[in-house]
């Protein structure tokens, strides 16, 4: 989401200036172009050298050097976005009351971008109220805040103060700049992960689901514009992105309410949750004691998640389920894809080396009820994500 994407970098004179390093190479190999202008107090705390070399482009620090002029108005509209990080305290104080000292400021008053802030500074100087003034203001301006987080300070204090690390101010960038709009405006729902069905207080019915490959599809559903909501079992994983809405559930019959109640109005539905199919016909209410040399438990059919869906499904919806299978894989896919009037089958199979269960890579076969089947070799499990997404958009209205 970040290639080719112009993005302008202010630094200011703050400890925090070390983090820049590693957020331009990181925006770098995201295949972003990086321009790097900086306060001239910023030099004591980062070499331009180093930064030139790892933008590939002249860091600017100065509006006159040598015989040449900075052209702060060019660099303002050549950018898709600015981003200052870190925001000292004293710049921003300037910025607030329209001060131009220096070429970072007077890039920051000629640019027609959107600009970002990502404070730094100790703990006492971000909550005294001039600076959250001065940041009142620079937001009713139209700039955007990456807030800052709470750690260990330059001074050796602990508190709020420290600047948003490179990983997320990445991930900020792409969320409120560069989604797509190729699902604008459409609702998604996706299950992910394993459920829980109870024995007793302390023991369950689960499977060996990471969610890995759900989460990757929700984030890449929401990369490309839609509003998505993730229905999840429990897991470890955590969505990149806040503006994903996640919902946590235990058991299939949890799953299977929220699922029902939030297809209303979804035009996507992705099912790839690794739903137990039986659960015990009661749970214990205490913990079941080890007496017996045998002990066998009593099973119940859960309900039918996707076979809701099929049977609910509207014109204009598409669904997607998953079958992950062992044998008879094409034919029992296919089984699936009839029975549950499903639009799309991702058929998993655990015979495949490095897929399955835990892993970061995956390889499927999809099939569309056209009789269209399409195969997507092994790749991470995002570049999967991305394949789903893509066959989804694909034939989303056909």
């Amino acid at each position: 989401m970040l290639k080719g994407k112009k993005i302008l970098i202010g630094i200011t004179a703050s400890i925090a200036a070390y983090k820049t390093i590693t957020l331009v190479r990181l925006l770098i190999k995201a295949g972003a172009e990086v321009k790097v202008v900086m306060t001239p107090a910023a030099k004591e705390f980062v070499s331009p050298v180093v930064l030139s070399t790892l933008s590939k482009n002249t860091v600017i620090h100065d509006l006159v050097e040598g015989d040449a002029w900075s052209n702060h108005v060019m660099l303002g509209r050549w950018a898709d976005v600015m981003l200052i990080a870190p925001l000292s305290c004293n710049t921003l104080a300037k910025m607030a009351n329209g001060l131009c000292d220096n070429v970072l400021l007077a890039v920051y008053l000629s640019a027609t971008c959107p600009v970002v802030m990502a404070p730094a500074m100790d703990e006492d100087m971000w909550h005294h109220p001039s600076t959250q003034r001065n940041l009142a203001q620079l937001e009713q301006d139209g700039n955007h805040l990456i807030e800052v987080g709470k750690g260990e300070l330059a001074s050796g204090l602990f508190g709020d103060g420290r600047m948003a690390e490179p990983e997320d101010i990445c991930l900020y960038l792409v969320e409120h700049f560069f989604r797509s709009e190729d699902l604008k405006g459409k609702k998604a729902i996706v299950t992910a992960g394993p459920t829980y069905e109870a024995i007793d207080p302390v023991r369950f019915i689960g499977n060996h689901s990471s969610g890995k490959m759900g989460f990757a599809i929700a984030e890449e559903l929401y990369l490309r514009g839609a509003d998505v909501i993730l229905i999840t079992g429990p897991t470890s994983q955590q969505v990149a992105y806040k503006g994903i809405q996640v919902k946590h559930v235990v058991s299939a019959d949890e799953m299977y309410d929220a699922a029902v109640h939030a297809f209303d109005g979804a035009a996507i539905a992705v099912m790839s949750a690794a739903v137990a199919d039986y659960k015990p016909v009661q749970a214990a209410v205490e913990k079941i004691k080890k007496k017996q040399e045998a002990w066998s438990i009593d099973m119940v059919k859960n309900k039918d998640i996707l076979l809701q869906l099929g049977q609910q499904k509207k014109a204009g919806q598409f669904l997607m389920g998953f079958a992950l299978e062992t044998h008879n894989e094409k034919e029992n896919a296919l089984a699936k894809l009839k029975t549950k009037n499903a639009d799309a089958i991702v058929l998993n199979s655990l015979n495949d080396k490095d897929a399955g269960f835990g892993v970061d890579t995956n390889t499927v076969t999809i099939f569309h009820q056209s009789g269209n089947e399409t195969k997507v070799s092994l790749k991470p499990k995002k570049e999967v994500a991305s394949d789903i997404v893509s066959f989804i958009i694909k034939h989303l209205h056909v």
